[in-house]
This record gives C-alpha cells, sequence and structure tokens, in this order.
C-alpha cells in the first residue's frame, strides 16, 4: 500500500513540474513560438475555440510567427482574441494570413517576466509540496511499523527533492532564454 501512495506521489508531482513547463511556455521571450499561442480562444460563430484548432502556425523567421486560418473569415476573429489576449503583439494580415512580429524585449520588460517567471516556478515548487505533505499524512494513516513510515517518508522526502530540481532546472533554462539577447 506504501508503493501505491509513493508512486500516486510521484504521477501527481511529474504532473505539477509538466503544469510549470508548460506554464514557462506561454511567457514571451524574443523569439517566436506557436505555444505563446495555446491558451487563446476565439469566438467562432458563437462558441470559443481554440485558436489551436482553428490555424495552422510556423515561424518562417526567428521573430515572426505565421497563424494561417483554416476558414478565412475567422480572420478578424483570431486577430481581436490575440489583441485581447495582451501579449505584446500586433497582428497584422493580408486577407489570407496573420503576421505576428515579435519585438526585441526591453531590459525592464526582461526582469518583468523574471519575475513572473519565478513566481510561476515558486507555484510549481509550492504544488510539489502540497503533494508531499498529502502523501505524508496518507503514508502515517497506514498501519504499518515506524521504520516502514520512516523509510517512505525519506523516499518521498527523494522524490520531491527530484522534482524540485527539475523545477530549478526548467526556471534556468527559461531565465537564460530571457536574458538571451
Amino acid at each position: 500500500m506504501i508503493n501505491e501512495l509513493l508512486d500516486e506521489a510521484d504521477r501527481k508531482m511529474d504532473q505539477a513540474v509538466e503544469h510549470t513547463v508548460g506554464e514557462f511556455g506561454t511567457i514571451r521571450t524574443g523569439r517566436a513560438n506557436p505555444g505563446l499561442l495555446s491558451r487563446i480562444t476565439v469566438d467562432y460563430y458563437g462558441t470559443q475555440t481554440s485558436l489551436q484548432q482553428l490555424a495552422n502556425f510556423s515561424v518562417p523567421e526567428a521573430r515572426l510567427l505565421v497563424v494561417q486560418p483554416y476558414d478565412k473569415s475567422a480572420i478578424p476573429a483570431i486577430e481581436r482574441s490575440i489583441q485581447e489576449a495582451d501579449l505584446g503583439l500586433n497582428p497584422s494580415n493580408d486577407g489570407n494570413v496573420i503576421r505576428l512580429a515579435f519585438p526585441s524585449l526591453t531590459e525592464e520588460r526582461r526582469r518583468d517576466l523574471i519575475k513572473m517567471v519565478h513566481r510561476l516556478a515558486e507555484d510549481g515548487r509550492i504544488a510539489v509540496r502540497n503533494v508531499r505533505r498529502h502523501s505524508k499524512d496518507a503514508i502515517e494513516a497506514e498501519d504499518v511499523s515506524e521504520d516502514d513510515v520512516h523509510r517512505a517518508e525519506k523516499e518521498l522526502q527523494e522524490l520531491t527533492d527530484k522534482h524540485i530540481a527539475s523545477i530549478d532546472e526548467a526556471l534556468s533554462r527559461k531565465e537564460e532564454e530571457l536574458l538571451e539577447v
């Protein structure tokens, strides 16, 4: 039973790390990245639809993202959704595709984004620690010897440390990416 609890904790911690890394992907760097648009929804014929279901994305240059809608009549709605997403991007269209030019980040904006990334990383660490706390409570509630509980808690702490290190590694990669000029 303790092994099942540890496996479940490992799975939940993996999910917390994946979520945090996914959140990092939504932070704009100086480069064009289709993942930045992953959360945008468009009012498409009265239904909120994910932009990824409505268009194809390509990155012809490092600072240019091209959004090619499957339905050309959706271009105004897609442009409006991108502007409302407050990503600091101004879409322009030629009737067939929407081009998003990524301007260089100012030093001040880079610092703000780094602070935001640090907050996201801390949220991820907190999520991992919460999984540890709930799992620790569940392990202590089991009817097993103190030695087994102590061994399981030690293993749980090792899992926690491993997952927090993963978040810290992803954080340092994202910081490097943001500081790159």
